[in-house]
């Protein structure tokens, strides 16, 4: 069996870029010692998902190979472990809700804005981001497809059947807000539904409008020697600061790739073409929408 050891660092920020670098760094060495392959944050660790009360150009942002950034990197090297950190991503006249994903070799393999911005709360002033990404990423157990949605992309099914599509094995979901029944839900069906995995981390629930929470699905609902379906989830944290590891069988899901029917096997994708067509009417729910 050939196990890939995520850690969910679900921990709660400091209050300032400076005291949450060291905190990450800390909590990403625990994670190395409880054996983790690769590590996840909750979203825009950098300033703990502070964005509301400041102005648009947002001081607090950090650039994508700010020393913030880059010492994640360079504790990736060090313990041969790949870090997917957080941050508010200093860009242009507006910043960006982003990411980054260091391999065990403690190289780049993938910058990701949010996509999908909470344009209806305090997200309304960031760039969005303008497409999804998978990178081949080296970790302690080899190479795996990696792909990256943050918080309010698992509303969209379109944002994890794109990293599908791209051959995505693993998806990182960043969040921070409250992971109830429904959000729950999601992402269960964004893991069955694509055949791949989907790794939450949340904000404890001592941080204002999280509850923890995180959690990861694998995806696997059916196995041969099983009459009817098995739970994906294999990993459910409660509302408390920790870390927490998941173990996620990648011969099982590869496996389950190549004989199941979702995913990619019985598409039609010459019909749907109403769902990218931007000529149609307006939403029939919300008129105030960006393309």
């Amino acid at each position: 069996m050939n196990f890939l050891k995520i850690a969910l660092l679900q921990t709660a920020p400091c209050g300032n870029s400076e005291d949450n670098l060291k905190k990450g760094l800390k909590c990403c060495r625990e994670a190395k010692e409880m054996g983790a392959d690769i590590a996840l944050f909750p979203e825009m660790w950098s300033n703990g998902y502070d964005i509301c009360d400041n102005p648009p150009e947002n001081r607090n942002a950090v650039a994508a190979d700010s020393e913030f950034v880059n010492a994640f990197g360079e504790l990736a090297k060090e313990l041969n472990m790949a870090i997917c950190i957080t941050f508010l991503e200093k860009y242009r006249e507006r910043p960006r809700n982003s990411l980054v994903l260091f391999d065990k070799f403690g190289e780049r393999k993938l910058l990701y804005a949010k996509v999908h911005t909470c344009d209806f709360g305090a997200e309304k002033d960031l760039t969005p981001g303008d497409d999804f990404y998978v990178a081949d990423t080296d970790t302690s157990c080899g190479k795996v497809k990696v792909g990256a949605m943050i918080c309010y992309d698992r509303e969209f099914p379109e944002s994890a059947r794109i990293l599908m599509l791209k051959g995505a094995e693993l998806i990182l979901v960043p969040n921070a807000c409250p992971m109830e029944i429904n959000r729950l839900s999601q992402l269960r069906g964004r893991a069955y539904e694509n055949m791949l995995a989907v790794a939450t981390c949340n904000y404890p629930e001592t941080v204002p409008d999280c509850n923890g929470g995180s959690s990861v699905f694998d995806g696997v609902a059916y196995l041969p020697e099983l009459s009817g379906s098995r739970d994906t989830c294999i990993c459910m944290a409660d509302g408390k600061e920790g870390i927490y590891i998941a173990e996620l069988d990648m011969d099982m899901l590869r496996d389950y790739r190549k004989r199941e029917v979702h995913g990619n096997a019985y598409r039609r994708p010459k019909k749907y073409g109403l769902l990218t067509d931007t000529k149609i009417e307006k939403p029939f729910i919300r008129e105030d929408y960006r393309e």
